[in-house]
């Protein structure tokens, strides 16, 4: 189901695993940071609501989308790191970099979480326009950043 048919922000949180002992990082994109802090609040504020002690969340930057592969590779070779959220915006604007960058962002991402055997949580918004991305970082379809709080913490239950 797209976005546009469902609000970020309101998922399923039965049998959520105890999270109160789990140390998170949030690697937010400086690119489209009207985007990404929003975001990254959600998915901090979600973490907190559901458990994690706000000192067991490290919130850490780098430049764009592209970086958040090895952002997120630097913390998941962490021992003491038990699940990273990537948070980015790439918005397609009227070139084809964003194919470029967010097929690499995903792939990049896969390969951390299954090389370090932790949850690495694709949190980047892959919109048409700013507003479509405007409207999925806390607007009316909800916070991208909340969706994948919740996802990081459900997938720590797999273990």
């Amino acid at each position: 189901m797209s976005s546009a048919h469902k609000n970020l922000s309101i998922f399923k949180t039965e049998n959520l695993p105890d999270i109160s002992w789990k140390k998170f990082v949030v690697i937010v994109a400086e690119w489209n940071d009207d985007i990404t802090e929003p975001l990254a609040q959600g998915a901090i504020d979600t973490l907190v609501k559901y458990g994690a002690k706000e000192s067991n969340v490290l919130k850490v930057y780098v430049p764009g989308s592209f970086e958040l592969s090895y952002g997120s590779q630097v913390y998941a070779q962490k021992a003491d790191i038990d699940a990273v959220i990537a948070i980015g915006c790439v918005i397609q604007g009227e070139t084809k970099h964003n194919d470029y960058i967010n097929h690499a962002v995903a792939g990049g991402l896969t390969e951390v979480s299954l090389k370090y055997n932790k949850p690495v949580i694709f949190g980047v918004l892959t919109p048409n326009t700013h507003q479509q991305a405007l409207d999925r970082a806390g607007g009316i379809h909800g916070n991208k950043g909340d969706e994948a709080a919740i996802t990081a913490i459900k997938m720590l239950g797999l273990a």
